[in-house]
C-alpha cells in the first residue's frame, strides 16, 4: 500500500493561501470587535519626528502604489493584459512599479535604521515589530529582484486563481515562490501586528498637517519643610 505525500508545493501554494486569508479574516474581526482601540500602528512619531518624516512618507507612498497595482492586477487580469499589449504601455507599467518598489525599499529600510539608531524609538519597539520590519523589507526587496530579474511580472496575473494549478506553479523560478509565499506569510502574521492600522480608512497619514506634541511636567513637590 503506497503512502501519499504532499509536495512542498501543494503546502505552500494551496494550503498556505487559505490559512492565512482565514488568519487574516478572523483575527482581524476578533481585534476589530474585541479590541478596537488597539487598531493603531501606536506612531513613534512624537519620540523623534524628522527621520520619521523621511522614511515613513517614502515609504507610504511606494508601498501603496505597489499594493494597488497587485490588487488590480488580482481583480482585473484581462484589463491588465489588454493594456500590455502596447510594448509602450507595459514598459511604462512595469517602470513605475519598479520605481514605486526602490522607493519603499528606501523608505522601509530608512525606518528600521531610526528604530535601531534612535534610542527612545528602540525602546518601544517589540520582537514582533522587529520581525514584521525584517519580514516586509525582505518582502519588497524580493519583488524588486523578481521584477528586474524577471520581466513583464505583470502579465502573470491573468494565470492567478483561487484553484493554482500546482504543476504550473511547480515551473515557476525559486524567487518568484519565495515572494508569493512571503506574501501570504504577511497577510497571515498581519492582524497580529501594527500592520492591522491599516483598516482604519481613510489613512490620513500621507495628507496631514504636522503635528506638534508637546510634553509638560510638573516640577517634583518637595517633602522637606
Amino acid at each position: 500500500m503506497t503512502e501519499s505525500i504532499v509536495s512542498p508545493d501543494v503546502l505552500l501554494f494551496v494550503a498556505l493561501p487559505y490559512v492565512a486569508v482565514a488568519l487574516f479574516v478572523a483575527g482581524t474581526l476578533e481585534r476589530l470587535v474585541k479590541h478596537p482601540e488597539s487598531m493603531t500602528s501606536r506612531s513613534s512619531q512624537f519620540l523623534e519626528n524628522r527621520q520619521h518624516f523621511w522614511a515613513m512618507v517614502p515609504f507610504h507612498y511606494g508601498i501603496l502604489v505597489v499594493l494597488a497595482g497587485h490588487l488590480v492586477a488580482l481583480a482585473m487580469p484581462g484589463a491588465i493584459l489588454g493594456w500590455n499589449a502596447s510594448a509602450m504601455r507595459l514598459y511604462a507599467l512595469e517602470g513605475t512599479g519598479l520605481a514605486f518598489g526602490f522607493l519603499a525599499v528606501l523608505g522601509l529600510t530608512a525606518a528600521i535604521v531610526r528604530r535601531a539608531s534612535v534610542a527612545t524609538v528602540r525602546v518601544t519597539t517589540t520582537p514582533l515589530d522587529w520581525i514584521v520590519l525584517g519580514a516586509l523589507l525582505a518582502q519588497i526587496a524580493s519583488g524588486v529582484a523578481v521584477a528586474i530579474a524577471y520581466s513583464w511580472g505583470s502579465s502573470w496575473f491573468a494565470a492567478a486563481r483561487l484553484r493554482p494549478d500546482v504543476a504550473a506553479i511547480a515551473a515557476l523560478p525559486l524567487a518568484v515562490k519565495a515572494h508569493v509565499v512571503g506574501a501570504f506569510l504577511l497577510v497571515g502574521i498581519f492582524p497580529f501586528s501594527r500592520l492591522v492600522h491599516v483598516v482604519n480608512v481613510p489613512t490620513p497619514y500621507l495628507w496631514r498637517r504636522p503635528q506638534v506634541v508637546r510634553w509638560y511636567r510638573r516640577r517634583p513637590v518637595s517633602l522637606e519643610k
